[in-house]
C-alpha cells in the first residue's frame, strides 16, 4: 500500500519547483501558464529515523524504506470545469489519486507573473475550490440522470442501491452546485460508500501547501495565516515550505552535504521531510517493520487493521493463510539493543487475529496456504 497525493494549483504558484525537489525528477518549471501538460509522476521515499535505526541494530543486506507517489498535474484556472486552460484533461488526472496537495502562493516576486495579477492566497484556493466542486457537481448531476433507469432493473440488488442513492446524490448536487467540497457536507459513513464509486475530487482530503520566501522559513507570514484561517474552515491541514530552498536543498549530491545546509538554515529537517510525513499521516497511514538479515522493511498499513489485514499488506496470502505474529516494539529494540534480549526482557509476543497493530511494532507473519 503507498499513498498517492496530487499536485495541484494555480500556473506559476511553484508546483513544478517544489515537485522537483520533492522527487528529483525532471519536471518542466517555466514562467508561463501550462508548462505542465502531461502529469509527473515521482515516487519518494518517506524518512523514517526507526527505519535507520533499525537497520544500525540489526544490520541487514538491505534496507526497504516506505514509499509515497506525487502527481504534478498541470496549473488549473477559473473555468477550468469547462474545459478552460485544457481543464478537463487535468481534473481526471486528480481523481485519480488518493489524496490533493494544493500549492499555494504565498511570497511576492515581481518577476515571477501570477495568473491573476496579484499575490491573494484566500482567493486563489477559492478559484481551485470552486472548480473542482463544480467538475464534481457535474459528475453527480450525470449518476442523478441515470438513476430512474438503475432503479426499474431486474436485479433488485441494483434497484435497491439507485433507489438509496438518490437523497445522496440530491444533497451533494445542490451543495456543489454552490461551489462548496463535497468533504464538508454532513454525510454519514453509510452516504459516503454510497457515492464512493464516483470519486469526487473534492472528497478527498487536502492539504495546503504555502509556498513562502527563504524569510518565513520559520515563521508565517501574512498570507499563510490567511491560509490557516481558511483552513481551518475546510478542516484541512497546513503546511508550509520554500520551494527555492528546497530546490537548493535537493541539488547538494550528499546526505551530509544537505543535512549541512538544513544545520545553516536553521533548520532539523526539510520541509520536503515534513511534507511527506505529514500527508502520510492526513490519510491515517502507519508504518509496520520486518527485520532479519536479508531484509528490513517498512510497510503502510491503515490505522485499525488488525494483524491479518497488515499481512495482507505483503502478499495477500499471508492475510488469507494468517495463523499468528510475533511482534516486538521498535522502541523495546532500541531500548535493550538486539532482538534476543527483547526476547529475554518478555517483550517478544505471539498475537492472533484480532491484534490491532501499532504504529512502529516489528513483526514476522507466519501463515499457511
Amino acid at each position: 500500500m503507498s499513498l498517492n497525493c496530487g499536485i495541484v494549483g494555480l500556473p506559476n504558484v511553484g508546483k513544478s519547483t517544489i515537485f522537483q525537489a520533492l522527487t528529483s525528477a525532471p519536471a518542466e518549471a517555466a514562467n508561463y501558464p501550462f508548462c505542465t501538460i502531461e502529469p509527473n509522476v515521482g515516487i519518494v521515499n518517506v524518512a523514517d529515523w526507526r527505519l535507520e535505526k533499525i537497520t544500525t541494530l540489526i544490520k541487514p543486506s538491505k534496507t526497504i524504506p516506505t514509499i509515497v507517489e506525487f502527481v504534478d498535474i498541470a496549473g488549473l484556472v477559473k473555468g477550468a470545469s469547462k474545459g478552460e486552460g485544457l481543464g478537463n484533461q487535468f481534473l481526471g488526472h486528480i481523481r485519480q489519486v488518493n489524496a490533493i496537495i494544493h500549492v499555494v502562493r504565498c511570497f511576492d516576486d515581481g518577476d515571477v507573473v501570477h495568473v491573476h495579477g496579484r499575490v491573494d492566497p484566500v482567493d486563489d484556493i477559492e478559484t481551485i475550490n470552486i472548480e473542482l466542486a463544480l467538475a464534481d457537481a457535474e459528475v453527480v448531476t450525470k449518476k442523478l440522470g441515470n438513476l430512474p433507469k438503475l432503479m426499474k432493473n431486474q436485479n433488485k440488488e441494483i434497484s435497491s442501491k439507485a433507489k438509496a442513492q438518490l437523497p445522496v446524490l440530491e444533497k451533494l448536487e445542490t451543495h456543489l452546485t454552490e461551489g462548496l467540497a463535497a468533504r464538508a457536507l454532513e454525510l454519514s459513513d453509510d452516504e459516503k460508500e454510497l457515492v464512493a464509486e464516483l470519486n469526487l475530487i473534492t472528497m478527498k482530503k487536502v492539504l495546503y501547501l504555502c509556498n513562502v520566501d527563504e524569510d518565513c522559513v520559520d515563521g508565517d507570514n501574512e498570507y499563510v495565516t490567511s491560509v490557516r484561517e481558511l483552513a481551518a474552515k475546510d478542516n484541512a491541514q497546513v503546511s508550509v515550505i520554500c520551494g527555492k530552498l528546497e530546490s537548493e536543498i535537493a541539488s547538494l549530491e550528499t546526505d551530509e552535504e544537505k543535512k549541512e545546509f538544513l544545520e545553516a538554515a536553521g533548520l532539523e529537517q526539510s520541509g520536503l521531510q515534513t511534507l511527506t510525513k505529514t500527508a502520510y499521516e492526513m490519510l491515517g497511514l502507519r508504518t509496520y517493520f520486518t527485520a532479519g538479515e536479508k531484509e528490513v522493511r517498512a510497510w503502510t498499513f491503515k490505522a485499525g487493521d488488525k494483524a491479518p489485514q497488515a499481512a495482507g499488506v505483503i502478499h495477500t496470502d499471508f492475510e488469507r493463510g494468517f495463523i499468528k505474529a510475533e511482534i516486538y516494539h521498535c522502541d523495546d529494540l532500541f531500548e535493550l539493543g538486539t532482538e534476543q534480549k527483547v526476547k529475554e526482557a518478555g517483550k517478544f509476543r505471539i498475537e492472533g487475529k484480532e491484534y490491532l497493530v501499532k504504529d512502529g511494532d516489528v513483526i514476522h507473519f507466519r501463515f499457511n496456504v
